[in-house]
């Protein structure tokens, strides 16, 4: 089966690029449906089947990497104090928003929910970056360039595709406008090399940062 799905992948770029992360997608939009206590365990299952579909691409994309260089450590932490910095200075997107807080249920143990905690830091922190780098930075914003993306390089700056892929980037987030600039700042790092894998760094630190800031802080309404 696994073979199979691999085959069928690698004849089509452009799923090979998208399908992990909107299944994803597709996923945290349902994850509530069955009820309150749903979206904790919609998310541990979701960042299982993320980290399959990221061992099960990853021999397909050459451009994914993981390198955790001083440039993707500093951008990734530049990020996160932006991201926290600017909140309150802007009207923020699905205001009043359930925020993911599992010590806010009342029939689960705190054992259970540092449990959640734990797979949502993981998740956030190592599955999240890839899917979401290799969607927007690897396919979005080539293919917004030219829809045979392949034949854009990933080292190549195009003004609308930056500015386009940003703003899609920004708009998933509650937090749209350190959204925006971070993923200016994720571009530029896979500008720079023509790869992915420094991005993917930064990514990682700011999700990790953002993640300890949330539960060290108790500032849950990052985190939906």
């Amino acid at each position: 089966m696994t073979q199979r799905i691999r085959a069928w992948l690698e004849e089509r770029p452009g799923a090979l690029r998208t399908l992990p992360f909107l299944l994803f997608l597709g996923l945290t939009f349902c994850q509530e449906l069955p009820g309150e206590e749903s979206r904790y365990w919609v998310y541990a299952g979701k960042t299982v089947f993320g980290a399959w579909a990221v061992w099960l691409v990853r021999p397909m994309i050459a451009e994914l990497g993981f390198r955790l260089s001083w440039s993707a450590v500093g951008i990734g932490l530049a990020v996160f104090a932006i991201w926290v910095g600017l909140d309150g200075w802007y009207p923020v997107l699905q205001e009043g928003r359930a925020r993911w807080n599992p010590f806010d249920l009342a029939n689960v143990g705190a054992a259970a929910a540092w449990a959640f905690v734990l797979v949502r830091l993981i998740g956030s922190t190592l599955i999240v970056p890839v899917l979401e780098e290799v969607f927007y930075r690897s396919f979005l914003y080539r293919w917004i360039a030219k829809p045979e993306f392949e034949a854009v390089p990933l080292g190549g700056f195009l003004l609308k595709p930056f500015v386009i892929s940003a703003v899609v980037f920004g708009l998933g987030h509650r937090e749209w406008l350190p959204g925006i600039l971070c993923a200016m700042a994720y571009q530029y790092l896979t500008l720079r090399k023509g790869r992915l894998d420094e991005a993917i760094a930064a990514h990682a630190v700011t999700n990790l940062s953002l993640g300890l800031w949330i539960v060290l802080k108790d500032e849950w309404q990052y985190w939906s």
